[in-house]
This record gives structure tokens, C-alpha cells and sequence, in this order.
């Protein structure tokens, strides 16, 4: 009788062990998924807070919806800055104070303010100078060198003044014309103008010596 009374106590010992071990593997895998279910959670939590902070910063909310001013304050480069490559030879002389006006932003429309009245500035090398920044295509240069070339000719004088500059002038001018990125109608066009400013008000030879350096010119009295 002994015997089989330690048998069933050896059994219900090893039925008891097997129930804890039971217990401990069902506990071990809702740990796990509860650890691995936290995790997931985590990581969704972030990127929704990632999504949320790029989508709600005023810099795509910018991109999203432009705003009519963004028109009037095009995308600017810091001209005395530092810039990630070498600036072009308009942008170097314009960072180093050599063309004596600056751009006045307006809430309508913008303009140059000079450091002295045009008409007392010798055009050479300035006028050339400025048709070297026809080139440009970004602000605030484009504006500065479209503008400065327009007003110079434009004061009293400008007739005795540009003629002479006339055969360093036009090649300049046609370099501008024949530069890939100002095949576009809106690069390009501020350069016709500025030669047909010069035809306009450079006298009788400016025609003959502009069609000798640009065949292609069109007069603007044919």
C-alpha cells in the first residue's frame, strides 16, 4: 500500500511540474506578443508624428498652397554669401559692391536704388558689365542687370556714351543670346530688348555694327 501511495504522489507531483511548465510557456508567449505588439505600436506612433510634423511645417504648407506674394519675392540667392560653386564673373563684381545700385524690394513692384544718379557714371566698363549679367538666371541678378542696362540707356547722354562701347558690347550681347539656358523666351527676351535699346538710341552705325557681330538681328524699323 506504501508503494502505491508513493506512485500517486510521484504522479501527481509530475502532473503538478507540467502544469507550471503549462503555465509558464502560455504566460512567456502573451509577454512576447504583448512586447511585440507595444512595439509596433511605438513605431506607428512615430512615423505618424514624423508624417505629421514634415506635412504641417510652414515649409510645405508653402509648397502646398503659394501664396500671391511668393510672385513678388522669387526664390533669392545670397549674393554675399557662400556659395556651393564658383559665382559667375556678374556675381562676383556684384557681391563686391562693383555695381553701384541695389535692389529695393516693394510690396508692387520693385526697382534699383543707384548710389548716385546714372547720368554721372561713366558706362565703361558698367554698361558692359551689366549686359554681362544678362546672362543670369537667378534672382536678384536677372532683375539688377535687366534694369541697370534699361535705366543707363536711358539717361541723358547714353547716345555719346554707348556708341564707342558698341564693338566690345555686342559680342557680350550675343554670348548672352547663344548661352543654352537663355533659350528660353523669358531669358531671352530681355536681350533682344537690349538691343534693339542700342539700335533705338545708339544712332545710324549701331545697326551696321550690331548685324556684323548677330547676322540673325532683326531691326526694330524693318
Amino acid at each position: 500500500m506504501s508503494g502505491m501511495g508513493s506512485k500517486r504522489e510521484a504522479m501527481q507531483k509530475s502532473e503538478c511540474h507540467r502544469g507550471v511548465q503549462l503555465r509558464n510557456r502560455v504566460t512567456d508567449n502573451c509577454d512576447q506578443k504583448t512586447s511585440s505588439s507595444a512595439q509596433i505600436k511605438h513605431r506607428t506612433t512615430v512615423q505618424q508624428r514624423r508624417s505629421s510634423s514634415s506635412t504641417s511645417s510652414p515649409e510645405s504648407a508653402r509648397k502646398l498652397h503659394p501664396r500671391p506674394s511668393d510672385k513678388l519675392n522669387p526664390k533669392t540667392i545670397n549674393p554675399f554669401g557662400e556659395q556651393s560653386r564658383a559665382p559667375s564673373a556678374f556675381a562676383a563684381i556684384y557681391s563686391k559692391g562693383g555695381v553701384p545700385c541695389r535692389l529695393v524690394h516693394g510690396s508692387v513692384k520693385h526697382r534699383l536704388q543707384w548710389e548716385c544718379p546714372p547720368e554721372e557714371l561713366p558706362f565703361d566698363p558698367l554698361l558692359i558689365t551689366l549686359a554681362e549679367g544678362l546672362r543670369e538666371t537667378k534672382h536678384p541678378y536677372t532683375f539688377v542687370s535687366k534694369e541697370g542696362f534699361r535705366e543707363l540707356l536711358l539717361v541723358t547722354g547714353a547716345l555719346e556714351k554707348a556708341v564707342p562701347l558698341l564693338p566690345r558690347l555686342i559680342p557680350v550681347l550675343k554670348a548672352a543670346l547663344l548661352s543654352r539656358r537663355l533659350r528660353d523666351k523669358k531669358f531671352k527676351e530681355p536681350i533682344t530688348t537690349a538691343l534693339q535699346k542700342l539700335e533705338q538710341h545708339g544712332g545710324n552705325g549701331s545697326l551696321t555694327i550690331i548685324k556684323s557681330k548677330i547676322p540673325t538681328y532683326c531691326s526694330i524699323y524693318c
